[in-house]
């Protein structure tokens, strides 16, 4: 590990608890219009956990007497069950993806709900928290954001935490992050060892100031965090980036072929901010066994990304009025 990391390692990784919430909302009050706090959750299908995530969150940082989140908006992208009316009863705004920007086709992916979430939120601090979190605590939001309220030089603040494998009743403590262990942190040790200090590069949890996140392009897929990352890193250097221990993680866990189009995503972000030039053929094909034998089905991986926000003519014209 480089120096410069164990460095970073000592001064910009903390724990939640270095920052009661009495003191985040003092330093909240003092920052002003710098202060504002939107928490965004992107969101399909999730209505099991969806529910518990907006209640807690309203109940413990959007209380009179806590009043932390200005705002709460929860992106949903096309799901088909009842996620979206979970998400409104239980207090969020609820916004469609394809209703933001409606002049862009939507493209599928995270990375794009997260694109588009900068044009129907306004806060300074704009916190992406994963809506299939179980047993939800509010510190995977007011442990994130309090180093921006109390730094200013601070940028970017991701969670680290641990993840378990929970698979029916067995448990594997740190199982979980299989595309971080087997592809992300391979990738950003060889090529970005700047970056290496990052527990959980590719977690879903993590809050930016919204004048560097509005400069950022967006891979629309799952490669929006490890691209987050690395163009973070560029724009603003390391001692800008910090993350903050939020305890354990427990979440719905992919199956294996899901993993393997994500770990080409994760590749095919990597590849692209390596060299800016296409892969020959960005397409990741999987086998299925059935009685005659084993199938192949070829899947696309994501290929596009979204321009920085102030490239966008809505987007200037919002933040204008």
């Amino acid at each position: 590990m480089l120096n410069e990391v164990e460095r970073w390692l000592t001064g910009r990784s903390w724990s939640a608890d270095d920052r009661p919430l009495d003191l985040l909302l003092a330093a909240k009050h003092a920052a002003g219009e710098r202060g504002t706090i939107s928490v965004v959750l992107p969101a399909l299908n999730e209505e099991a956990t969806v529910g518990e995530i907006v209640t807690t969150i309203r109940r413990e940082l959007m209380s009179a007497a806590t009043p932390l989140v200005d705002e709460l908006v929860v992106v949903d992208s096309g799901s088909r069950d009842r996620t979206m009316r979970v998400a409104a009863e239980a207090g969020a705004r609820v916004v469609p993806r394809d209703a933001i920007l409606p002049r862009l086709p939507t493209l599928p992916g995270k990375g794009e709900v997260l694109w588009r979430s900068l044009m129907v939120t306004s806060g300074d601090i704009v916190c992406f928290v994963d809506s299939d979190l179980r047993e939800f605590d509010s510190r995977f939001v007011s442990g994130i954001v309090g180093p921006l309220l109390t730094d200013p030089a601070l940028m970017l603040v991701k969670a680290m935490y641990d993840r378990p494998l929970e698979t029916g009743d067995s448990v594997v403590p740190a199982g979980g992050g299989r595309v971080t262990e087997l592809v992300a942190r391979p990738l950003i040790n060889l090529h970005w060892p700047r970056l290496a200090g990052f527990v959980q590069p590719l977690g879903g949890e993590y809050a930016v100031r919204r004048s560097l996140l509005e400069q950022l392009p967006f891979p629309v897929g799952y490669g929006v965090e490890l691209g987050m990352l690395i163009d973070s890193l560029g724009l603003v250097d390391l001692d800008a980036l910090a993350q903050v221990d939020v305890g354990v993680r427990h979440h719905r866990h992919q199956d294996g072929q899901a993993l393997g189009r994500m770990a080409a995503a994760i590749y095919r972000t990597a590849h692209v901010r390596l060299s800016r030039g296409p892969l020959v053929r960005p397409r990741l094909t999987q086998f299925d066994r059935v009685d005659e034998g084993f199938i192949p089905r070829t899947h696309p991986v994501d290929t596009e990304e979204r321009p920085p926000m102030l490239e966008i003519g809505e987007y200037l014209a919002r933040r204008a009025a």
